[in-house]
């Protein structure tokens, strides 16, 4: 009963397309291994082994919509440099759409490099533009996003904010409210520049730093109670419907109105926290629009999260070891 439960909700994902909006970016990978010190300073000499790029920021929640059998469509902006062609790549090999991606001349591609020796993080260093795009580009994406709804029915949109400029003030505001318009849910992980910009959205999912920094709450990650008090004040303020806060190794706590709102992580060997937040968004989006309670889109999405975090490096949920966890943990 519980494997054919958890075989209707896929099958519902796969009916289900998903207009992602946001920053979009290469996690570039350098693996290698360290076997001597610098003799120029204590730092250690990586001997790069191989290369690796991956579709990473809203790339990645792409990835992870379309790993989970629904259709995905992202619209975002790159450069055309080199690793914006990289990027389109990475886009053509895993078969997702470029019609939503908009190639500006003169801009940098977001770029998050990762050297990494024995499944550690060694060193991380960023190429990014973090200004908001011009007010005409902003014009053009909202254009952009105008003429995919016109064509093809969506069932839901997701912001994707890493802070990199796709996402501007007026975008969120106008975009909400054609989906409003148009009765298209919307989902939205926010970073700390625009967070306190997004208002009637249907789920809202900030980890706990961004909570932190947007509500302004004082306490700690394990102030349960507190954070479910703040999360509820703002949720009626900014009249969100479901306010979703991830918890990292405490698992997420849920705001909505409904009696249960704590749900624990499951206990489980962590490699790499990166991505996670991409998987969660993308699973919790798909319950939504798939109709699912707050209590599964709550459950789903706290597994997922934490089946991803057993990889190194950024990737998209298996959905067929998914399925296995969720029918293991009878959460249906």
């Amino acid at each position: 009963m519980e494997n054919s439960k958890v075989e209707n909700i896929f099958n519902r994902f796969e009916n289900l397309k998903v207009l992602i909006l946001g920053d979009a970016m290469v996690d570039a990978y350098l693996w290698g291994k360290i076997e001597r010190i610098s003799p120029e300073a204590p730092i250690p000499i990586v001997t790069v082994t191989n290369r690796e790029n991956r579709l990473g920021g809203a790339g990645n929640v792409s990835l992870n919509i379309q790993a989970l059998g629904a259709t995905p469509i992202l619209v975002s902006v790159i450069g055309d440099d080199a690793r914006g062609k990289d990027f389109l790549k990475l886009f053509k090999k895993h078969k997702l759409t470029s019609e939503g991606i908009i190639i500006e001349p003169g801009r940098e591609t977001t770029v998050k490099n990762r050297v990494i020796s024995n499944g550690q993080h060694i060193a991380r260093i960023d190429e990014e533009t973090v200004e908001y795009i011009s007010e005409e580009l902003e014009k053009k994406v909202f254009s952009s996003i105008k003429k995919l709804l016109e064509e093809q029915p969506v069932d839901a949109i997701v912001f994707v904010d890493y802070d990199k400029g796709v996402i501007t003030p007026n975008l969120i505001a106008d975009v909400t409210q054609l989906a409003k318009e148009k009765g298209i849910l919307t989902a939205a992980d926010p970073k700390n520049r625009n967070f306190k910009l997004y208002k009637k959205i249907d789920l809202f999912k900030p980890n706990f730093n961004e909570f932190r920094n947007g509500t302004g709450f004082p306490g700690k990650k394990s102030d349960l109670e507190a954070i479910l008090k703040t999360a509820h004040e703002y949720r009626i303020k900014k009249k969100l419907k479901i306010f979703f806060v991830t918890l990292s190794e405490l698992g997420v706590l849920i705001s909505n109105g409904a009696d249960k709102s704590y749900y624990p992580a499951n206990i489980r060997y962590i490699a790499d926290v990166s991505g996670a937040g991409d998987t969660v968004i993308s699973v919790a989006s798909l319950c939504l629009a798939a109709g699912l309670s707050p209590d599964l889109i709550a459950n789903l999405s706290n597994i997922a999260g934490g089946l991803v975090c057993e990889k190194v490096g950024v990737v998209p949920i298996d959905k067929e070891r998914f399925k296995a966890e969720i029918a293991a943990q009878n959460c249906l």
